[in-house]
């Protein structure tokens, strides 16, 4: 059997000539037992490697030191704050942190990146009986990508403080050029407790009076944006259940004040006031309550004795022939209806209604609450606004 020995190729290295040489000097330095043991190796391994000659020593070939990573990088289209930590050989983390940024931070083309941590300043010598001096005012001019977040991590201060300088709310956006208060950075924690001390609070947000209706508001929606009831708002506005609101129409959010109304008199209302006030000494009912049966006329039917009104509401006080205060002819006739409205012994409803006597307690209601015991209005505020008025006519008509 013969063996066919296949021609050896030499192989050329490309490795640096300190590799090569070193690879040289290992060789050099074999014992004689390594050498018999290669050469005898050498013999029966195909194909056999042959080293290039190594034109100067290990001793003399010189190392080139590792290149010193930069302290900054700027960023160019398509880099990336992962690539550009792999690159440079450190932590993605690493870069966010030195650079004040976010995981969800956006980086921008022509933006430079720290690439190591901020050196930390030299502690200044301390000063002999040195006066405390107030810090001076810093501002940052916001570039595309800053971050509150960042701006405040950046000159050691509080995403709070800066939005307190500035007057910024929680929904505020800054725009690349926007120039920011972002104070001192205070040089002790007791310093840091005196700014925020010093620091003013955000005055809250004025209560809005009024509220504009736009297209697909309710009543109940409104109410519960605004923290009040939809009765209140049916009251401010003299709304009442069935009522239609219309986008654009504005709605007060709150009760007006009881302002005071007066009103001149004209004959046929002059003379329903007057039976309104005999019928009332007549059955010995009190003065107070005199007035609130003539402040209730005049909400109800403006003192006249109306043969119409909001569905079935009839006469002086808009009674209902429904709601069991007698037929449309009984309470068209102003005399009934007067004595129905005060009710008590002499009600000529009987038990059927119920008058102003006979509510329990009703003198130690107010004025409104007393009437609106009785007429059970939707707008209930109303007769407290013709109080005074109706005193006035008690004490001068006759």
């Amino acid at each position: 059997m013969s063996i066919t020995t296949q021609r050896a190729l030499p192989v050329r290295f490309t490795a640096p000539a300190a590799v090569v040489g070193t690879l040289a000097a290992t060789l050099s330095v074999a014992p004689a037992e390594a050498a018999d043991v290669g050469s005898r190796a050498a013999s029966v391994q195909t194909p056999h490697v042959r080293a290039l000659p190594v034109a100067r020593s290990v001793a003399s070939a010189p190392v080139r030191p590792a290149a010193a990573r930069p302290s900054s990088y700027t960023i160019r289209p398509g880099d990336t704050v992962s690539s550009i930590a792999a690159a440079h050989g450190i932590a993605t983390a690493d870069v966010l942190a030195w650079n004040g940024l976010g995981w969800r931070s956006v980086i921008y083309p022509g933006r430079t990146l720290r690439l190591s941590p901020a050196a930390p300043a030299a502690a200044p010598a301390k000063p002999a009986a040195a006066k405390p001096s107030s810090p001076k005012a810093q501002t940052h001019t916001v570039v595309r990508g800053d971050t509150v977040y960042a701006i405040a991590k950046k000159y050691r201060t509080t995403v709070s403080a800066i939005m307190s300088h500035n007057r910024l709310s929680g929904s505020a956006i800054i725009r690349p050029g926007q120039v920011l208060r972002v104070g001192a950075a205070p040089a002790s924690a007791a310093a840091a407790q005196l700014v925020a001390a010093k620091t003013p609070a955000a005055e809250p947000a004025a209560k809005p009076t009024s509220h504009t209706v736009a297209a697909g508001d309710t009543l109940f929606g409104i109410a519960r944006k605004h923290g009040v009831t939809v009765a209140v708002l049916l009251e401010a506005n003299d709304l009442g259940q069935g009522s239609i609101i219309y986008p654009g129409q504005k709605l007060r959010l709150s009760v007006p004040a009881s302002t005071q109304r007066s009103a001149t008199l004209n004959a046929t209302q002059k003379a329903h006031a007057v039976r309104i006030i005999r019928i009332g000494r007549e059955l010995g009912v009190p003065d107070r309550g005199i007035a609130i049966a003539l402040a209730t006329a005049m909400v109800e039917s403006s003192m006249r004795n109306l043969d119409h009104g909001d569905r079935d509401s009839l006469g002086l006080f808009q009674q209902r022939p429904s709601q069991g205060w007698g037929t449309a002819a009984q309470i068209t006739d102003a005399d009934r209806s007067i004595r129905v409205f005060y009710g008590g012994r002499h009600d000529p409803n009987g038990g059927t209604t119920r008058g102003l006597l006979d509510i329990p307690g009703w003198q130690r209601m107010s004025f409104t609450g007393a009437a609106q015991a009785v007429q059970v209005s939707a707008f209930p505020h109303r007769y407290g606004q013709w109080e005074r008025q109706a005193n006035r006519w008690l004490d001068t008509l006759r």
